[in-house]
């Protein structure tokens, strides 16, 4: 049996999500995807089965209503609080909806991003190989845009039979770990022993394009206008704009960039910082690649 879900309320910038589109970059597409990859997958576990992709939610939440049918959820991603028919489920947690049935979802005490992930797949056509939507190019999810109230999504046939661990996040405030970047070298030692030894802040300028850096030590101040030939860049790399202030890359980054970049988010710390919300400290740990490879490989939080 399908299913059919009404918006009834959506946080700013919700959308549709999965595991990202990718190989598109030379075209100047990038990946998008789910911002915390591994609550993503933990929704899909929850659920039950694997679908082809999750509401991505933000801060604020969002309430769904059960238009027809019925359907199995997963929940995961930062600290939420989710009510069906007014009565608290865990978080992370499953629920099973029914006709007429109304799943709310509101702010906890941490993390941006949630995820609500079904057993059934989005009735949604592939752009690209993926669902993903990226709002900057317009395309994937719902029209290439925000959800918003009055939305609705249907959901049709189940997908395969979920697999994996469900890994709790890793929620201490250990340093974030980065590997220097391609233009490292173009910060002198002193400047880059700096950047490690500095404690930087999360600023309210984000999204999920870029992060940027409140730099109260004035680390990069003296920066004089870096800039270079526009080349590729990646998620988590940080770049130093021409004022001096650092900008971490998101999933919807742009596809190029002309500023230099002193260090890249190892992939296995990336979604425990897009879940760090305004104001939070953020410390950077030097890795090297083959650590960064090892702990990506072998599973480490």
């Amino acid at each position: 049996m399908s299913a059919l879900l009404t918006i009834t309320r959506a946080a700013p910038l919700s959308t549709i999500q999965d595991a990202g589109r990718f190989g598109m970059l030379s075209h100047g597409i990038s990946a998008s995807g789910a911002m915390d990859g591994s609550a993503y997958h933990v929704a899909g576990i929850l659920a039950g089965a694997q679908s082809n992709g999750a509401i991505e939610f933000t801060t604020a939440g969002i309430d769904v209503a059960v238009s027809g049918g019925r359907c199995s959820a997963g929940v995961a991603g930062g600290d939420f609080k989710a009510l069906h028919n007014g009565a608290p489920i865990a978080w992370p947690g499953r629920v099973d909806l029914r006709a007429g049935d109304r799943l709310s979802i509101t702010p906890g005490a941490r993390g941006n991003y949630g995820y609500l992930r079904f057993e059934r797949n989005f009735d949604l056509p592939l752009v690209m190989g993926s669902l993903s939507t990226s709002t900057r190019a317009m395309i994937g999810g719902l029209d290439g845009r925000a959800l918003r109230a009055g939305d609705t999504l249907a959901l049709g046939n189940t997908g395969p039979a979920a697999t994996g661990n469900i890994v709790e996040p890793k929620q201490d405030d250990a340093p974030i770990r980065v590997v220097w970047g391609l233009h490292a070298d173009m910060f002198g030692n002193a400047l880059r022993q700096r950047f490690l030894d500095s404690n930087f802040t999360i600023a309210a300028q984000m999204d999920r394009m870029g992060v940027r850096l409140g730099d109260s030590a004035g680390v990069f101040a003296a920066t004089k206008a870096l800039s270079l030939v526009s080349d590729a860049v990646v998620p988590g790399d940080i770049q130093i704009m021409g004022d001096g202030t650092p900008v971490v890359l998101m999933r919807d980054h742009q596809p190029t960039g002309g500023y230099p970049r002193i260090a890249t988010i190892a992939s296995v710390d990336f979604d425990r910082f897009a879940q760090m919300r305004p104001g939070s400290p953020v410390a950077f740990q030097s890795i090297t690649v083959e650590h960064a490879l090892h702990l990506l490989r072998s599973g480490q939080p």
